[in-house]
């Protein structure tokens, strides 16, 4: 059992936890992921790893309340257990040999574009960060970001916060500045990381996605996670649990990956009303 050592409400749909996984934690790196079960019933979950303290043994995960797992593990509060913990999985993200890189998030993404962020920081690297989010009151992790950038730009869709727009807005002006990169890395909805892909696209610059589709073993036997490159004029798959989940974006077939991705939609949203509706009846009793 994995102990819960802290829980916190970053915004109404999204909450963090601390978890006491000590050998995950001695081997975590920025860009990978864990597969948990709330109980021994449940089902398995990937969650990037938002962040990870090696000598208190804790890893720190950042989930959206979405399907019945999610509200599951949201029930859940501090000193209480999960049952299953594995990883880390998933191939770290490359740092090395970067000196300026531009990191764009989206959403809840940006808790896995932090961690990079606070990595490439600690480097030495120049980061400037754009984070979007469709409202101020949806905005999370503004200081962290602020305090492993260079420069720090913060976008709502409605204006509510920060300046008014989509994420692509300010990578535009960048670059019509003259602002180069070594590199942009891009997390978020896949939607969000196809137009920062195809923004950046003209630049030439090597642009990078992290990619969490379907996903069940976390080991590439099952298939659930395969993704469609365009590399070489040829269509390649692989894997994002074992391949990734870091990807060329220039190589990413986006529209394969947001139709597959939409398949379970209507199933989860039933299990997650099924589970809200079982959580109401329990309170009541």
């Amino acid at each position: 059992m994995y102990k819960i050592l802290k829980k916190e409400e970053l915004n109404p749909t999204v909450t963090l936890m601390e978890i006491e996984a000590p050998f995950v934690a001695a081997k975590a790196e920025p860009g990978q992921f864990i597969i948990l079960r709330v109980d021994e019933e449940g089902e398995r979950i990937p969650l990037t790893i938002a962040g990870y303290d090696r000598v208190k043994g804790t890893i720190t995960i950042i989930f959206q309340v979405v399907g019945a797992t999610t509200a599951k593990l949201n029930q859940k509060a501090e000193g209480e257990a999960i049952s299953d913990f594995v990883g880390p999985l998933g191939k770290k993200t490359k740092v090395e040999n970067l000196h300026k890189v531009c990191i764009v998030g989206g959403g809840v993404g940006c808790a896995i574009a932090l961690p990079i962020a606070k990595k490439l920081h600690e480097l030495g690297c120049e980061v400037t960060s754009v984070i979007g989010f469709r409202s101020k009151d949806l905005l999370i992790l503004e200081e962290e970001f602020q305090a492993a950038s260079a420069r720090l730009i913060v976008m709502t869709d409605d204006g509510s916060y920060g300046k008014q727009g989509n994420v692509c807005m300010p990578l535009r002006e960048l670059f019509a500045a003259g602002e180069t990169f070594d590199e942009v890395i891009t997390i978020g909805p896949l939607i969000m990381m196809k137009f920062v892909v195809e923004t950046v696209r003209p630049t030439g610059i090597p642009c990078t996605v992290s990619m969490n589709p379907i996903m069940i073993d976390g080991t590439g036997m099952c298939g659930g996670c395969r993704l469609t490159l365009c590399r070489d004029g040829k269509r390649v798959t692989e894997f994002a649990c074992v391949d990734g989940p870091d990807f060329n974006g220039y190589e990413v077939d986006f529209d394969e990956a947001m139709s597959r991705g939409s398949i379970y939609r209507e199933f989860e949203r039933h299990a997650y009303e099924e589970a809200c509706n079982l959580f109401a009846e329990k309170e009541e009793k």
